[in-house]
Formats: structure tokens, C-alpha cells, sequence
């Protein structure tokens, strides 16, 4: 099969309706707007979520809490996932993302405690959970914040 042998299913595209073109196609005239009234001006009609002056739902119901604009959004790796490095090397952002643990280093990497770790590691990240670095430091590696 090629790209230019692809079509669509019969019934999958219908014609488009033409208004406008004269009495003898069926839609000339009003072009299938009716008479009169706001929908049949051009440019009529009325704004998104418009309930024809009833208090719209938006509005309508209560607002409750707020977005932190500072939040910090850290890419997470868990201690268990680290026992893939050889023993002895040193974990960086860069070599997490090479390896594929994490797809981007966001604000920061945080390393948790989950699992066990059974490799002597030096871990250069931007945070790491205290359960995570009592497990490095017990297996003789060491951890650096950057």
C-alpha cells in the first residue's frame, strides 16, 4: 500500500452544503438562517458560555484556592531505579536523562527513598529525601546538592 492509495471510506466525506447560490438549489435567499433576529445577522450570535443573560455557570460557581506562580516542579527518580549505574559512578541530571529515567530536568532532580540501593554511588543532584541519603551514605556512597 502507498501514501497516494490511501482514501477514505465510502460515506466517511459529504458534500458541502452551498447557501447563498440561488432560488433553484434549495438554500438561496436567507441561506438557511430564517427571518430576522440575531443569528441571521452576519457577525450575529452571542460569546461563549452566554446563557441569554441567566448568571452563567462560571460565574456561578465558587472559586476556591489559588495557582502558586513559583511553584518548583522536580523530575523524580527513585532510589531502587539507580541500581541499573555501575558501582562507583557518579549521577548527574545529564546521565539520568541519557539513561531515560527522566524525560527533562524541569526545575531540578529529587532522588526518594523507595527501594533498595545495592551499589556505592556519588549523587550530584538538586535535592534528595533524607530516607534517600541515609540509604547512599550506608552503602558508602555520597550525596552533593547542587
Amino acid at each position: 500500500m502507498k501514501l497516494e492509495e490511501l482514501k477514505s471510506p465510502p460515506g466517511a466525506t459529504k458534500r458541502v452544503k452551498r447557501v447563498g447560490r440561488g432560488i433553484g438549489s434549495g438554500h438561496g435567499k436567507t441561506s438557511t438562517r430564517g427571518h430576522k433576529g440575531q443569528k441571521s445577522r452576519s457577525g450575529g450570535g452571542t460569546r461563549l458560555g452566554f446563557e441569554g443573560g441567566q448568571m452563567p455557570l462560571q460565574r456561578r460557581l465558587p472559586k476556591r484556592g489559588f495557582t502558586n506562580i513559583f511553584k518548583k516542579e522536580y523530575a523524580i527518580v527513585n532510589i531502587k531505579d539507580l541500581n541499573r549505574f555501575e558501582d562507583g559512578s557518579e549521577i548527574t541530571p545529564e546521565v539520568l536523562q541519557n539513561a531515560g529515567l527522566i524525560n527533562a530536568v524541569k526545575d531540578g532532580v529529587k532522588i526518594l527513598g523507595h527501594g533498595e540501593l545495592e551499589k556505592k554511588l556519588t549523587i550530584r543532584v538538586h535535592k534528595i529525601s533524607r530516607q534517600a541519603e541515609e540509604k547512599v551514605t550506608a552503602r558508602g556512597g555520597r550525596v552533593e546538592v547542587i
